[in-house]
């Protein structure tokens, strides 16, 4: 069956909202949600296809866009290439052209929305940011706390507590400061047992590599509402990450990195090559920081995640 080449859109508006369009009850997939867009035809570029679908359905010019994932679906009755793109610029007043209704949506609210199964990976990366604050170990609580609170006042939205020295008492005592922190103002990723998951409701979970090879079998251990992720090194890990249904990924290291100064690094080439068969956002890592991002995106990554590059320096 031949995959079906879409261009499609997470077109933000004011206050970073999102819009979406509802699909005729005749069309595949009627009556569910969905990123405007349409087919890319024969010899047309994706930019292309996308600015004369959105001109053509919403009634706006596209003025300035970047990639943010692709992601393929098999149906049982057509096998689809979703090639996203985030449109951050436009001109002229969204309405339904061909008469779909149309809705702006907070990033946050997306997930209430019931969208096609293919659709479930953008809706994760139009709600995730592009910058991944993992905090440094080595601190005493009260600078780690200090240091928190300026990178979250600075614009961090996404947050992993490291739990460098193993699952001890002083983590969860940390992770708790760390949840009132982080509460209304971005969201933290916790590392830990899986016993601990009841502990903090409004905390995401980070695995790691070993627990994903321990528990992947299991499936995907707390519900859809709470994020979770995994640290992945290769394609085992990547598929292991898909198996266990996160929601995103860290792939790394992309360049050598000072904490791991023997470990052999990806390298763009081949990170772009793990990314393109996975499907879901991943944030690369290792010796990357925010001057990294339009690279990452060029590879088809969600964005960097890092310690020292996003740590707040006194």
């Amino acid at each position: 069956m031949k995959r079906i080449h879409v261009a499609a859109a997470v077109i933000r508006g004011e206050g970073g909202k999102v819009l979406i369009a509802r699909r005729a009850d005749t069309q595949h997939q009627g009556g569910l949600w969905e990123f405007p867009g349409g087919k890319v035809e024969a010899g047309e570029s994706v930019e292309a296809a996308l600015s004369r679908e959105l001109h053509e359905e919403l009634g706006i010019v596209v003025s300035a866009a970047r990639p943010l994932i692709k992601v393929q679906h098999d149906y049982p009755d057509k096998h689809v290439l979703l090639d996203v793109w985030e449109v951050y610029a436009f001109t002229g007043e969204p309405h339904g052209a061909e008469g779909q209704p149309l809705v702006w949506v907070s990033s946050r609210d997306l997930a209430s929305y019931e969208f096609p199964a293919a659709n479930q990976s953008i809706v994760a990366a139009a709600r995730l940011p592009d910058q991944y604050l993992i905090t440094p170990d080595g601190l005493e609580a009260p600078e780690l706390l200090r240091g928190l609170q300026k990178a979250i006042a600075g614009g961090i939205k996404l947050v992993s507590l490291r739990a460098p020295n193993g699952y001890d008492p002083k983590y969860r005592d940390l992770a708790v400061d760390a949840a009132g922190l982080c509460a209304g103002k971005a969201q933290l990723m916790l590392k830990g047992p899986l016993e601990w998951l009841g502990d903090f409701p409004s905390a995401g979970w980070h695995l790691t590599a070993a627990q994903l090879r321990k528990y992947s079998a299991k499936g995907r251990p707390l519900p859809k509402e709470r994020w979770l992720a995994a640290s992945c090194h290769n394609a085992e890990e990547l598929a292991l990450a898909e198996q266990m249904d996160v929601d995103f990924v860290t792939l790394s290291p992309v360049q050598p990195t000072q904490t791991h100064p023997d470990t052999q690094p990806l390298g763009w080439e081949q990170a772009q090559q793990l990314i393109a068969n996975f499907g879901k956002p991943v944030f690369l890592l290792g010796g990357l920081g925010p001057d990294e991002r339009q690279q990452a995106w060029a590879v088809g990554a969600q964005g960097v995640a890092g310690i020292r590059a996003f740590w707040p320096q006194d």
